[in-house]
């Protein structure tokens, strides 16, 4: 098995439409840490796969389409391709198909003892309107880069972040059967 980010990608995707999420836009981030520049990537990230030559082109392919796509798409600095925002819909939309959805009490349970974490994040963002499966997404993201950075972050926040990341665990598996 090739363990790259194109293939890793894949895979996520496969398994766990959360983690891939997650990881697609660690991979944007690592794009815009590597300033769009396709030799940059290849250096830091593509080299340090010991590959056959075909993999290696696949993976420098895939590294320039997305690079492409975030220019095209004017997201360089931050926000998402229309490839991540697409999952995002189809998430939030199957989180309203459960919500709505009268045989599924545990779902509709969980996204209750959630909602007021989800209410304090939309709150703290400063009157920006975005789905509350996006806020959700970003939040546990942004808590993930934080720890990534050795920052502190208070047991409130950890708590919240918990509880969301388990509700949004719980809809990647509802995601996942529905496949």
């Amino acid at each position: 098995m090739y363990f790259c980010s194109m293939i890793i990608a894949r895979q996520k995707k496969k398994e766990n439409i959360a983690e891939y999420l997650f990881y697609m836009w660690q991979v944007e981030d690592l794009i815009r840490a590597c300033g769009f520049d396709i030799e940059v990537i290849k250096r830091s990230v593509i080299d340090r796969y010991d590959q056959p030559e075909e993999v290696r082109r696949q993976i420098v392919h895939w590294y320039e389409e997305l690079t492409d796509m975030m220019r095209i798409e004017g997201v360089k600095e931050k926000g998402h391709i229309q490839l991540n925002r697409n999952v995002l819909t189809e998430l939030s939309e199957l989180h309203l198909r459960l919500l709505n959805d009268p045989e599924e009490t545990a779902y509709g349970a969980l996204y209750y003892r959630t909602l007021p974490c989800i209410v304090q994040l939309r709150a703290k963002s400063g009157g920006v309107e975005i789905p509350e499966i996006e806020t959700c997404f970003t939040a546990v993201y942004g808590y993930l880069l934080l720890r990534l950075q050795k920052k502190e972050v208070n047991p409130e926040t950890v708590n919240a972040i918990r509880q969301i990341n388990t509700f949004l665990t719980f809809l990647a598996e509802k995601y996942a059967s529905l496949r």
